[in-house]
């Protein structure tokens, strides 16, 4: 269940971010102002000043990958318990996919592409990658605290019965001892005779 739930929301969150990127420049530059706005009226209930059109465009590149390194790593983990031993498959997959993204803009009418966009999505796929593993890390160690929960609890003692209660050795295990004394004595005088 959780395979399919991850690569699911792995492949929504890679199709979201071609998505955007196939948007003209008008279309794009409409939602980041949307998106601006919004964030300048909240930021405005604290007390912050407003942001630039081209701070929230980068802040929206950072997000939406720092979303699908997040996803990748949780698919990672279900797919195989070795995930950070194979870190390196998703972050070579991040930075080909940032690098498709802007490859797509340079096709697009009124978009370009940038190498720091490839840097900054890149650098948002790695933050994502981060908080999943520290989120992977906790789940892991909540779950050895709970299996080991009651390790430190004392044991009941075992009690021991007097000396004088243990049972002697039995006279079986003294007649077996014999007779193999006797089987190997019986093997070297054989052996002797041969040699003779």
């Amino acid at each position: 269940m959780f395979r399919v739930l991850f690569t699911l929301c792995l492949v929504y969150s890679v199709a979201f971010i071609f998505g955007n990127s196939l948007q003209v420049g008008d279309v794009s530059s409409d939602r980041s102002e949307q998106v601006r706005q919004l964030i300048n009226q909240v930021l405005g209930f604290v007390g912050l000043g407003p942001v630039s059109l081209h701070f929230v465009r980068k802040l929206a590149h950072f997000a939406e990958f720092m979303i699908m390194g997040f996803w990748f790593m949780l698919c990672l983990r279900v797919y195989t318990r070795h995930y950070i031993r194979h870190i390196s498959w998703p972050l070579f997959l991040g930075l080909t996919t940032a690098a498709v993204d802007e490859t797509i803009q340079m096709f697009v009418k009124g978009r370009g592409s940038s190498l720091k966009d490839v840097w900054i999505d890149f650098s948002g796929f790695v933050t994502g990658l981060f908080v999943a593993l520290c989120l992977l890390m906790f789940v892991q160690m909540c779950w050895i605290l709970y299996k080991h929960r009651n390790d430190d609890k004392p044991r009941p003692r075992v009690k021991q019965p007097p000396m004088d209660e243990i049972a002697p050795v039995e006279e079986e295990e003294s007649d077996q001892w014999q007779e193999w004394e006797d089987s190997t004595q019986e093997d070297e005088d054989y052996g002797t005779h041969l040699r003779y």
